[in-house]
């Protein structure tokens, strides 16, 4: 029965395949096959404007208000922040990691801490710091709200969802615009961006926890007759509190990751003004001393919570004094206070010298200018390579790529004639070989690559992303795959669509090749391995703007810097999930393989890898929702997409280009993703395995 289902769709392939060619063929006398007319543009944007303009004059006072309340805390803790001597933080914050990670991660927050005041920003360091103690607590409180009522409640739960899904992939930068417009500007804007961007991993572990609480747990609890409220506060809600504190420290790496976007509308003496303002500037040595603070206090905060995750839970009856259960409190609280009253006679406890300040921003930017100079033949060439033979031939085609000036050479009729022939010759024998649909395949790479992605007909582009959503994912796959791109088209920004799924998918495609292939050298040498490690919790906890500063400073602005920074930024979860997958591979089934004689080349190819394909799969998943991410931040540096579009909306205050674009990224982002778990559920089956649902 599936293997007729199969020969229907592959031979639907190859017709999408002829009426692409068709509408090709009619370009010159029909042009709105390949350009979305304007008159056809539905005006989404202006009823956007409207509506928001309505908002904003009945609701603003009261957010208004409420922003003005929420200063208080805001101040409060950054008051308190600022008057502690930097010696009491540094102690009592080494302590907490002491208790509850051992001496490793309290040597590593020491030093981290200890480089704060030694650069010369512990100031602008607390005031980070304060948005993000203020934002975490109110974003798990209202996570942990919104994930217990969908427990309770499944018309909750199927309201949540798809609105955690476009929060999600929605990028910051797009609500941004409505927050500014509605609460205004200063730092308690940024507070709220930050809870709202980094509520819903809390929501998401807080549901799953409580469903996964065993149901002999919650048997045992009514038999010793505790009433409702009991049952979930003390037996459900411990039961789930490790999934729950997962979900915090998933919240906590997000508010940090929003300290930059938070100063662009709450500009204040910050860490991401410091970072944002020498950005500008091209202070490439400031910038990044300035980012790897918010990338130490993120790795700290990171390995905090990790830690207090995947503790074992305490005995409630091993400790039942007060004292003795909070002894670790008292502790600390009597360093903090021993240190504060050292600092009262020791002056430089209290407030770091700055003469003992080491700031060597200006060695980093000669270093940087010595290698533009010193490099620049090499830095050029590799940049117009890539450009010329890589980036635009799947941008624009070679129709329009292969110049005197580009290769060297003109894509006269012959050379064009003799391209088609090529690819009619590879057609026709993947057919006779692998079949229709691997030809299909083949011959749509060579009209992309002949035409370019931003050339083909929008029809057939949209008629293809349909049927591969029906293909991966059925009928509802399909439909929202039309939905949201036929959204896309009528809202008018089509062409940067297609612009937006060149330079990320190039960059995805890129990075998942590159970032699967160390994995598999991590997941085969040790030394590879740690040697990676620290690497990708670098640039997992570096913000993204520092990202693109390297290579702004060396490759200037433009498309190449663009896909370098997405590549930076989105091939960590493809090493990181391929090492997992495959060191994760049962020892039964390699012990079996080496008994019948697999060499360590086998061993990988054909028991590992196809193994490990499913959770392979899942670092594609998660390098797609990496590129898109950081595809708005690369739109700093000249690329033209959504992600441009956004910042056009942001500044010049037009609410409906942003969020039209914003939202667009989002459709994009989940299509992308139902689509990689739809082909991850394929390949499970076509293994023998049944794919979890």
């Amino acid at each position: 029965m599936r293997r007729p289902a199969r020969r229907r769709r592959d031979w639907i392939w190859a017709g999408l395949i002829l009426l692409t060619l068709a509408l090709l063929a009619l370009r010159d006398t029909a042009g709105w096959l390949i350009e979305y007319p304007a008159a056809w543009v539905v005006p989404i944007t202006p009823t956007l404007n409207t509506l928001m303009d309505w908002c904003v004059d009945v609701a603003g006072p009261a957010f208004r208000a409420f922003s003005a309340a929420l200063d208080v805390p805001m101040a409060v803790v950054r008051d308190l922040l600022n008057w502690l001597p930097w010696s009491v933080t540094l102690t009592v914050l080494t302590f907490v990691t002491w208790v509850v990670s051992g001496w490793r991660l309290a040597a590593f927050t020491f030093f981290a801490i200890l480089y704060m005041p030694v650069i010369g920003y512990w100031g602008e360091s607390m005031n980070s710091l304060a948005l993000v103690a203020v934002s975490v607590p109110a974003a798990v409180g209202i996570g942990f709200g919104l994930g217990t009522l969908a427990f309770f409640s499944r018309r909750a739960e199927r309201a949540i969802a798809p609105v955690l899904d476009l929060m999600q992939t929605v990028p910051a930068f797009a609500y941004l615009l409505p927050i500014l417009l509605l609460f205004g500007f200063g730092p308690v804007v940024g507070l709220i961006a930050s809870i709202l961007y980094a509520f819903p991993p809390t929501v998401r572990n807080t549901h799953l926890g409580l469903s996964r609480v065993p149901a002999e747990v919650i048997e045992a609890g009514l038999m010793a007759g505790a009433t409702p409220s009991q049952l979930f506060w003390r037996v459900r809600a411990p039961s789930a509190l490790r999934q729950i504190l997962l979900g915090v420290n998933q919240t906590t790496m997000a508010a940090f990751s929003m300290v930059i976007i938070a100063s662009i509308i709450g500009g204040t003496a910050d860490i991401g003004w410091e970072v944002l303002s020498t950005m500008r500037k091209a202070q490439f040595g400031e910038s990044l001393l300035a980012g790897i603070v918010i990338a130490l206090m993120a790795m700290v905060m990171d390995r905090l919570t990790a830690a207090a995750a995947t503790a074992e839970p305490r005995d409630p009856g091993a400790a039942r004094h007060f004292p003795t259960r909070h002894r670790n409190a008292f502790i600390a609280l009597g360093l903090g206070l021993t240190v504060g009253l050292l600092a009262q006679l020791l002056p430089f406890l209290k407030e770091y010298p700055e003469a003992w300040e080491i700031y060597p921003a200006q060695y980093l930017n000669d270093a940087v200018t010595w290698l533009v100079v010193e490099h620049a033949g090499t830095i050029n060439l590799v940049k117009s390579w890539a450009f010329f033979f890589v980036m635009l031939p799947v941008k624009t085609g070679f129709d329009q790529t292969i110049t005197p000036f580009t290769w060297g050479f003109e894509f006269t009729a012959p050379l064009k004639q003799g391209y088609a022939i090529l690819a009619a010759v590879l057609v026709v024998y993947s057919a006779m070989r692998k079949g229709i649909g691997r030809a299909s395949l083949i011959a749509f790479l060579a009209i992309m690559l002949f035409f370019g992605i931003t050339r083909l007909p929008w029809p057939a582009m949209l008629a293809m992303a349909t049927l591969l959503g029906w293909r991966l994912g059925g009928l509802r796959l399909a439909l929202g795959t039309a939905a949201g791109l036929g959204f896309l088209l009528i809202a008018g920004v089509w062409p940067q669509t297609l612009l937006s799924i060149y330079l990320c998918g190039l960059a995805v495609l890129l990075s998942f090749a590159m970032g699967a292939a160390l994995g598999i050298l991590a997941s085969e040498f040790d030394g590879v391995s740690t040697f990676l490690r620290p690497i990708n919790d670098t640039l997992q906890t570096m913000p993204l703007f520092v990202i693109l500063i390297p290579f702004v400073m060396i490759f200037k602005i433009g498309e190449f810097t663009a896909l370098l920074a997405i590549m930076a930024y989105a091939i960590v979860p493809a090493i990181r999930y391929a090492e997992h997958g495959l060191r994760n591979v049962s020892g039964e089934v390699l012990e079996a393989a080496t008994c019948f004689g697999c060499t360590r080349l086998q061993l990988l190819w054909r028991v590992k890898l196809p193994l490990a394909m499913p959770v392979i799969m899942l670092g594609l998943n998660q390098t797609i929702m990496f590129g898109i991410a950081m595809l708005v931040i690369a739109a700093l540096v000249g690329t033209n997409g959504l992600g441009q579009q956004v910042y056009i909306g942001l500044g010049d205050g037009d609410f409906g280009v942003g969020i039209v674009a914003g939202v667009g990224m989002a459709f994009i982002a989940m299509i992308a993703d139902r689509m990689t778990q739809g082909l991850s559920r394929a390949y499970q089956e076509r293994l023998g395995f049944r794919a979890e649902a």
